[in-house]
Protein backbone atom coordinates (compact mmCIF):
# COMPACT_ATOMS: atom_id res chain seq x y z
CA UNK A 1 0.00 0.00 0.00
CA UNK A 2 1.22 3.57 -0.84
CA UNK A 3 -0.33 6.73 0.71
CA UNK A 4 -0.47 9.26 -2.29
CA UNK A 5 -1.31 13.03 -1.77
CA UNK A 6 -5.26 13.56 -3.32
CA UNK A 7 -5.91 16.67 -2.50
CA UNK A 8 -4.94 19.81 0.02
CA UNK A 9 -6.23 23.46 -0.17
CA UNK A 10 -6.06 27.10 0.87
CA UNK A 11 -8.30 28.99 2.44
CA UNK A 12 -9.55 32.26 0.01
CA UNK A 13 -11.27 35.15 1.16
CA UNK A 14 -12.98 35.21 -2.40
CA UNK A 15 -13.90 32.22 -3.96
CA UNK A 16 -14.25 33.23 -7.64
CA UNK A 17 -11.48 35.44 -7.24
CA UNK A 18 -9.17 32.58 -6.13
CA UNK A 19 -10.89 30.65 -9.46
CA UNK A 20 -10.00 33.56 -11.87
CA UNK A 21 -6.80 33.55 -10.01
CA UNK A 22 -5.90 30.12 -10.18
CA UNK A 23 -6.93 29.05 -13.47
CA UNK A 24 -6.65 32.12 -15.77
CA UNK A 25 -3.27 33.62 -13.70
CA UNK A 26 -1.42 30.35 -12.66
CA UNK A 27 -3.16 28.11 -15.65
CA UNK A 28 -4.85 25.53 -13.30
CA UNK A 29 -7.92 23.95 -14.23
CA UNK A 30 -11.39 23.41 -13.00
CA UNK A 31 -11.68 19.86 -11.34
CA UNK A 32 -14.32 20.48 -9.01
CA UNK A 33 -17.34 23.49 -8.32
CA UNK A 34 -20.55 22.33 -6.17
CA UNK A 35 -22.47 24.32 -3.93
CA UNK A 36 -22.47 23.13 -0.25
CA UNK A 37 -24.88 26.03 1.05
CA UNK A 38 -24.68 30.01 2.41
CA UNK A 39 -23.27 30.67 -1.05
CA UNK A 40 -20.24 28.48 -0.39
CA UNK A 41 -18.86 25.49 -2.97
CA UNK A 42 -16.37 22.89 -2.63
CA UNK A 43 -14.26 24.03 -5.57
CA UNK A 44 -10.87 22.71 -6.85
CA UNK A 45 -8.54 22.91 -8.95
CA UNK A 46 -5.46 20.97 -10.25
CA UNK A 47 -2.49 21.09 -12.87
CA UNK A 48 -3.16 19.38 -16.10
CA UNK A 49 -2.32 15.66 -16.32
CA UNK A 50 -2.15 15.61 -12.00
CA UNK A 51 -4.19 13.91 -9.89
CA UNK A 52 -3.82 16.19 -7.24
CA UNK A 53 -6.74 19.00 -6.54
CA UNK A 54 -5.95 22.19 -4.42
CA UNK A 55 -9.19 23.17 -2.89
CA UNK A 56 -9.64 26.85 -2.37
CA UNK A 57 -11.35 26.63 0.48
CA UNK A 58 -13.89 29.90 2.08
CA UNK A 59 -11.59 31.55 4.94
CA UNK A 60 -14.85 32.23 7.49
CA UNK A 61 -13.45 29.75 10.12
CA UNK A 62 -11.91 32.09 12.94
CA UNK A 63 -9.38 30.48 13.13
CA UNK A 64 -7.86 30.91 9.59
CA UNK A 65 -7.39 34.96 9.56
CA UNK A 66 -4.73 34.89 12.60
CA UNK A 67 -3.10 31.27 11.08
CA UNK A 68 -2.87 33.07 7.72
CA UNK A 69 -1.99 36.28 9.19
CA UNK A 70 1.02 35.16 11.18
CA UNK A 71 1.88 33.61 7.80
CA UNK A 72 1.94 36.21 5.50
CA UNK A 73 4.08 38.18 8.35
CA UNK A 74 6.78 36.24 8.67
CA UNK A 75 6.35 36.02 4.86
CA UNK A 76 5.89 32.17 5.00
CA UNK A 77 4.18 30.53 1.68
CA UNK A 78 1.02 28.37 2.86
CA UNK A 79 1.68 26.17 -0.32
CA UNK A 80 4.52 25.59 -2.66
CA UNK A 81 4.09 24.99 -6.41
CA UNK A 82 7.14 23.70 -8.45
CA UNK A 83 7.55 25.57 -12.76
CA UNK A 84 10.34 24.23 -14.85
CA UNK A 85 11.75 27.68 -15.49
CA UNK A 86 11.21 30.06 -12.72
CA UNK A 87 12.85 33.53 -14.60
CA UNK A 88 10.16 32.48 -16.90
CA UNK A 89 7.36 32.58 -14.67
CA UNK A 90 8.37 34.82 -12.81
CA UNK A 91 8.38 36.99 -15.67
CA UNK A 92 4.83 35.93 -17.14
CA UNK A 93 3.31 36.61 -13.56
CA UNK A 94 4.79 39.89 -13.15
CA UNK A 95 3.52 41.40 -16.58
CA UNK A 96 0.27 39.32 -15.74
CA UNK A 97 0.29 41.92 -12.62
CA UNK A 98 1.25 39.44 -10.05
CA UNK A 99 2.66 41.04 -6.45
CA UNK A 100 5.71 38.83 -5.48
CA UNK A 101 7.29 39.03 -1.96
CA UNK A 102 10.21 37.73 -2.89
CA UNK A 103 11.98 37.20 -6.51
CA UNK A 104 13.71 33.94 -7.91
CA UNK A 105 16.32 33.79 -5.50
CA UNK A 106 18.78 30.80 -5.25
CA UNK A 107 18.33 28.78 -2.24
CA UNK A 108 20.72 25.35 -2.71
CA UNK A 109 19.79 23.09 -4.84
CA UNK A 110 16.81 25.16 -5.76
CA UNK A 111 15.50 28.46 -6.74
CA UNK A 112 12.45 29.64 -5.43
CA UNK A 113 10.49 32.73 -5.79
CA UNK A 114 7.56 33.78 -3.40
CA UNK A 115 3.57 35.35 -4.64
CA UNK A 116 0.90 37.29 -3.22
CA UNK A 117 -2.33 34.89 -4.48
CA UNK A 118 -4.95 38.13 -4.07
CA UNK A 119 -6.65 36.15 -1.87
CA UNK A 120 -4.93 36.37 1.38
CA UNK A 121 -1.59 33.79 1.60
CA UNK A 122 1.39 33.62 0.26
CA UNK A 123 2.40 31.11 -2.19
CA UNK A 124 5.93 29.58 -3.13
CA UNK A 125 7.15 28.99 -6.59
CA UNK A 126 10.16 26.29 -7.24
CA UNK A 127 12.36 25.03 -9.27
CA UNK A 128 15.60 22.49 -9.39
Amino acid sequence: MTIRLHLTGVFVDDQDEALRFYTEVLGFEVRTDVPVGNGDRWLTVGAEGQDVELLLEPSGHPAVAPYRDALVADGIPLASFAVDDIQSEYERLRAAGVTFTQPPTEMGPVTTAVLDDGCGNLVQLLAY
